[in-house]
């Protein structure tokens, strides 16, 4: 490279910094901790662990599956549909009872499309009971079977467009990240307070141990001791500096704190877990089971509703809870 060359790169302005980055930044410390702007070269030393918790984020959207279309007729044919619910009457209580999809049929941007997407969510359980079992031309009875069911069906972000829907997953996925790490300052702070308290006991059983000698009083200097080290190291820790160092690692390996595991399982139509070769009626379905903050894992995947079979569903849950107030 020739001189001027060089001096025509080192003169050339800086590329503008990435708006999805720019944004990402504005929400750490109001998500996190407002101290954090405090800390010395904030932007710049959270750019790569924010861009790779970015990239980690779309990852897992675009992991998921779908969209697959979830009402009456999908309750019918597909499998893993008609395991989800325990009635094709479930699929309207749960678009009756959501409240993101009312609060989305009373948007003007409902009225874009005669369907929308959103994530749903659903526990994955399974249950023991006895039941019956054909064994070629027997049947027998009172047969040990685990049977899949789901609960506490969940749709989630609702939006006419599939690529807002995934758009505004992926900073949910984010949000969700920094309110981890958040939760876990709020852990340590709830920790040094407790501390406190601790400390405060430990002094004034002192004072009143002043005029005494012996193991006891040592005993208690050297507890206070320990809890005065905790709370200096917290303290520490909690400080603008180490706290952006540590949420950085974090962001750089968040796959603890949110994270999509394949799951498959086989049932028949009646949810009972068989070996897929024991009948041709046995489905094999594939889910994956998206763990988050508080480690329960959640069926995940994207669908797509009616809004005609939503807004009806909305009205009937209306009327029926209108009835039951008047009665």
């Amino acid at each position: 490279m020739s001189l001027f060359s060089a001096v025509a790169n080192f003169l050339k302005p800086a590329p503008p910094p990435d708006p999805q980055l720019v944004d990402a930044l504005a929400r750490v410390a109001g998500l996190v901790d407002p101290m954090l702007r405090a800390a010395s070269h904030f932007d710049h030393r959270l750019a790569t662990p924010l861009t790779h918790a970015l990239g980690y984020c779309a990852g897992l959207v675009d992991a998921l599956p779908g969209p697959i279309a979830v009402d009456r007729q999908a309750f019918a044919s597909d499998p893993l549909v008609h395991a989800l619910f325990a009635t094709a009457d479930d699929i309207d209580q749960m678009l009756g009872r959501s409240q993101a999809v009312r609060d989305f049929l009373s948007s003007p941007a409902s009225c874009q499309a005669d369907h929308f997407h959103a994530l749903l969510v659903a526990r994955h359980q399974e249950k023991q009971q006895l039941g019956m079992k054909r064994r070629g031309d027997l049947i027998e009875n009172d047969v040990p079977q685990r049977v899949l069911f789901f609960s506490n069906q969940t749709l989630i972000a609702p939006q006419c467009d599939l690529g807002d829907l995934r758009e505004r997953l992926r900073g949910m996925a984010l949000e969700s990240l920094l309110q981890t790490f958040q939760a876990h300052l709020d852990a340590l702070r709830h920790e040094r307070d407790d501390l406190r308290a601790d400390a405060s006991v430990e002094r004034t059983y002192l004072t009143v141990l002043h005029a005494t000698s012996g193991r006891e009083i040592e005993g208690c200097t050297r507890h206070l001791a320990e809890l005065d080290a905790r709370l200096r190291q917290i303290a520490d820790t909690l400080m603008p500096d180490p706290l952006l160092d540590a949420l950085g690692d974090f962001l750089l390996k968040p796959e603890p704190a949110l994270r999509l595991t394949p799951f498959s399982i086989s049932v028949d139509r009646l949810g009972v877990v068989r070996d897929p070769t024991d009948d041709a009626s046995v489905q094999t379905l594939h889910f994956p089971e998206l763990s988050t903050r508080d480690q329960r894992l959640h069926l995940a995947m994207l669908v797509r509703i009616s809004r005609a079979e939503a807004r009806e569903a909305v009205d009937t849950m209306r009327d029926q809870q209108r009835r039951f107030m008047l009665i």
